[in-house]
């Protein structure tokens, strides 16, 4: 069995609507892995079109609004947002996104550009 190692100074980092994103090379086209870091929260509302989005919370607590409903998330919590979801986050918080299958930025449609 082949496995995958990425050293964290090959991961790719970018910036974008109040969030810090490392990405993590897919692990196949059914996967892919970012760790999230924010002060305030993602601030632009969208959905994608194919992808769950999975989040752990690593450290810290905020509020994701899903489709207008406010879901309180702390330390610990997992939470799992199906494809076509309307949603955004407001928190100081670092995260674990998980995407099946692996995000592909055609899919992801924006629905406000900033929201605060």
């Amino acid at each position: 069995m082949e496995f995958i190692l990425e050293k964290a100074g090959d991961i790719k980092k970018i910036k974008k609507h109040g969030i810090d994103l490392e990405i993590y090379s897919d692990i196949n086209d059914h996967c892919g892995v970012v760790l999230v870091s924010t002060e305030e929260g993602h601030n632009q509302e969208f959905y994608d079109k194919v992808s769950t989005f999975t989040y752990i919370v690593l450290e810290g607590n905020g509020t994701y609004v899903l489709a207008d409903k406010e879901v309180h998330v702390s330390k610990g919590d997992l939470i799992s947002i199906p494809p076509n979801t309307r949603f955004y986050y407001k928190g100081k918080m670092r995260l674990v996104l998980i995407t099946t299958p692996a995000f592909q930025a055609g899919n992801e449609v924006e629905t406000q550009s900033r929201v605060w």
